[in-house]
């Protein structure tokens, strides 16, 4: 509020300023609702406008930039979108503009021009009207083209997961930097070389054609798999979930399955991701700490993601082609999500399950979680057996992974000084500081002396 001894034209001034800070935040929670649900459809249908991804990326961030000013000033539009799209376009626009007068100068200077002509041949954009371009008949075109660009083969696999949260996503730099735990500048550049990637590759803005849709639709649900695991259990850091980034990947599984709704791995992917996160509210006390699935309380997990789950594992299933590795997995979670308890679930099921997905997706990571599946089922000294091939292999070698599970069967076994090494080992191998804390805890509660 003004100060006592502020006149009229102080005090005038202080309400038009707070008007202005309350307008620019308004702005700003408008835009950034609009650009975190609609960003794929935006720059879809740029790219589709312009024939140019990273041009439509550009104009978009600049469209969004106006916003910021043009709503704090004038009150949010009532076609927010439309009005994106307009800015947008007349932004590429503009680009076009300036690339035909400088191809112009280039033209000219370097003689090429045949006498009489006016142009060097550079190309206006596809449409120069004044109709918008969305097209709600390509629309789902649109996003499903721009998520094959963003995942697509010629790029890293950092950078796919990268442009794939900026572009389709609408993350910005900032909050895939924190996600992932990097610096802001090294997700940044990982953008900018993609989009250049994609236009020195010429990669057009299409959809491919069905045959290769289908082939490169398994690098599509690689990168949303990594983006969700990396929220469900943090690589590295203090935090053991990431939530934003395990949601975000649903929201994007979600799109994809609503837009390819006859592809049965996408709905296992889907599946996948839904039973996971309805764990997600009891993995984690009060204090950020590691709860383990057997101290879990489950009336805390979520009930309406384990029907969602169970019910896109049931469009998996019914395609009627047997179910892919992501719906493997998924039929996995389910059984852990009826289970009312550890010891009432059916690992039996389990084991099956974990040895058909190594026929279909071998891996030294899917051998140990069957060996953990084997103890639980049929005692510590089988499972004991198959990790031990594990550590003959060298396969997970480096990995936290595999001492941590040696070390609990160890322990199970009565092999305490054993499992305390294994654990210990396992910690000082592991990044992240709840899981870390969590086998420090094992290790410590062991005796010194084995019993």
């Amino acid at each position: 509020m003004p100060h006592p001894g502020a006149g009229p034209s102080d005090a005038s001034s202080h309400a038009a300023s707070e008007a202005a800070s309350g307008g620019a935040e308004a702005a700003r929670r408008a835009v950034e609702a609009v650009w975190r649900i609609d960003s794929a459809r935006i720059v879809g249908a740029l790219a589709r406008y312009t024939g140019d991804f990273e041009l439509a990326e550009d104009v978009a961030q600049e469209a969004l930039a106006e916003a910021l000013v043009g709503w704090a000033r004038d009150g949010t539009p009532a076609n927010p979108v439309g009005w994106l799209l307009a800015t947008g376009r007349r932004r590429a626009i503009d680009a076009f503009r300036r690339r035909s007068a400088r191809d112009e100068r280039y033209a000219q200077l370097a003689g090429r021009l045949t006498e009489g002509a006016t142009s060097s041949g550079a190309v206006d954009p596809p449409a120069l009207t004044d109709d918008l371009p969305w097209d709600p008949d390509r629309m789902e075109d649109d996003v499903l083209a721009l998520i094959f660009i963003a995942c697509h083969p010629v790029l890293s696999p950092e950078a796919r997961v990268a442009l794939t949260l900026r572009a389709v996503g609408g993350l910005t730099s900032e909050e895939i930097a924190r996600a992932f735990l990097v610096p802001v500048p090294t997700v940044q550049a990982r953008i900018t070389r993609a989009k250049k990637t994609i236009a020195a590759a010429r990669v057009p803005f299409e959809l491919p054609p069905a045959e290769e849709r289908r082939e490169r639709l398994g690098g599509v649900l690689s990168v949303l798999y990594v983006i969700f695991t990396e929220g469900s259990t943090a690589t590295s850091g203090d935090a053991l979930l990431r939530p934003d980034l395990a949601y975000e990947a649903i929201r994007l599984a979600r799109m994809l399955a609503a837009l390819l709704p006859d592809e049965p791995e996408v709905h296992g992917l889907l599946a996948l991701f839904e039973l996971t996160a309805a764990r997600f509210p009891a993995r984690t006390g009060p204090g950020g700490e590691a709860v383990l699935l057997e101290h879990q309380d489950r009336r805390l997990w979520d009930r309406s993601a384990i029907r969602r789950g169970l019910a896109a594992l049931g469009r998996a299933s019914a395609a009627g082609r047997g179910l892919g590795p992501y719906g493997l997995q998924a039929a996995i979670a389910a059984c852990h999500a009826v289970a009312p308890s550890v010891a009432e679930t059916d690992w039996d099921r389990i084991v099956l399950l974990y040895e058909s997905l190594g026929r279909v997706a071998p891996s030294p990571v899917v051998e140990l979680n069957r060996a953990v599946a084997v103890a639980m089922g049929h005692g510590p000294q089988a499972a004991l057996d198959l990790v031990d091939d594990l550590v003959v292999s060298g396969r997970l070698a480096g990995s936290h992974l595999l001492p941590g599970v040696r070390g609990e069967l160890l322990t199970r076994l009565g092999r305490t000084t054993e499992a305390r090494t294994e654990l210990e080992l396992a910690a000082r191998l592991c990044t992240n500081a709840q899981e870390r804390a969590v086998l420090l805890r094992k290790a410590a509660a062991l005796p010194r002396d084995d019993a």
